[in-house]
């Protein structure tokens, strides 16, 4: 690549470029950590232990470019993995029912959230807070004090072991989903739908887009992705606790605004976001084996997500000064083709 046509892509993409940078550092300060970085197994490893995590990542890049954030997703995999937990505990109904139950929990939370959100037209920063709190209070009845486990070999097989090649059911799903995700946020008319109600909901409407729908549509599919990958959590443990997943919202969301994602709706891209998961797993993975301690690691996410925010907002300010101190295209330059293009 020229360098002009480098500078033109960094133009273009400078967010992207820069977690590239940022990404490609953090990989060389894992190496000098540890020789047993670039293994394989420390790889999968790598991925395994947060991948409940990433998998979220991808439903919560479509909500907050849609304008919301839902911070009732951990409470939600708490939930769901105590749903199960309590009635395999019983033997009240078969395991796959139990299975299915849970999710069911967690898609009539996103329901209601939603509901809340779209129709009585309250903030969803304070309807998926009382979520967060009244559900994972709601998990704790179930469960209490204890620690369930006893589920099905097969369950737990299904967690911890591989499924194709060194990668584990998990993985396989958070891959396949990042991929999907990202074509339909590029390529189809729903990813479209996604940016503009993000970027102007009013706009939206006027175009006839249900957006009420829209969104306690999203809120489902939000709570049915968290539940989800509560019950691979407890396939993964082996055992549930009222507490599970306590403070996985703080990761997910870094990661999120890490990628690109405006908070305020309407910009970011999947690929970004993969950046930015790439980047906050191999950063805990680096700092674990620098033998930095947990808490610690928690305090250098919290301290990424502010930065990731003003960097953001700064950038985007460096860019329109960019675009307009350009001197503009002659009309004899522009192609046709490019003419009332909408999209």
């Amino acid at each position: 690549m020229s360098r002009s046509g480098l500078a033109e892509l960094v133009r273009r993409n400078p967010w992207e470029s820069l977690l590239l940078v940022i990404f490609v550092g953090t990989v060389v300060f894992n190496v000098t950590q540890s020789t047993n970085y670039l293994d394989v197994d420390n790889f999968v490893n790598l991925f395994e232990l947060s991948i409940e995590k990433v998998i979220i990542v991808v439903m919560m890049t479509f909500v907050i470019i849609a304008g919301e954030i839902d911070l009732s997703v951990a409470s939600v995999m708490g939930l769901s993995a105590a749903v199960l937990a309590v009635l395999n505990d019983g033997d009240a109904v078969p395991f796959w029912l139990a299975i299915v139950i849970a999710v069911a929990a967690g898609s009539a939370a996103g329901l209601v959230q939603g509901w809340c959100i779209a129709r009585l037209g309250l903030p969803s920063l304070v309807v998926t807070l009382a979520g967060l709190i009244g559900l994972r209070g709601l998990a704790r009845v179930f469960v209490e004090d204890r620690s369930f486990g006893g589920f099905p070999s097969w369950f737990e097989e299904l967690g911890q072991d591989s499924w194709l090649g060194p990668l584990p059911l998990s993985v396989v799903l958070f891959l396949v989903g990042i991929v999907v995700g990202g074509v339909v946020l590029a390529r189809t008319a729903l990813g479209r739908r996604v940016y503009v109600i993000g970027d102007n909901a009013d706009v939206a409407r006027y175009s006839a887009l249900n957006v009420g729908r829209f969104k306690i549509g999203l809120f489902v599919a939000s709570g049915t992705v968290a539940a989800v990958a509560g019950v691979l959590y407890a396939a993964r443990l082996g055992s549930v606790r009222g507490d599970m997943a306590s403070g996985f919202e703080l990761d997910i969301i870094t990661m999120v605004l890490l990628g690109g994602v405006s908070i305020f709706g309407g910009a970011g891209t999947m690929t970004g976001v993969g950046l930015a998961v790439l980047i906050v797993l191999n950063l805990r993975n680096g700092l674990g084996l620098a033998n930095v301690e947990a808490n610690t690691q928690t305090g250098v996410v919290g301290v990424i997500l502010i930065t990731s925010v003003l960097a953001r907002n700064a950038i985007d300010s460096l860019r329109r000064r960019w675009d307009r101190s350009a001197p503009p295209a002659r009309d004899l330059d522009v192609p046709a083709s490019t003419v009332g293009s909408a999209w």
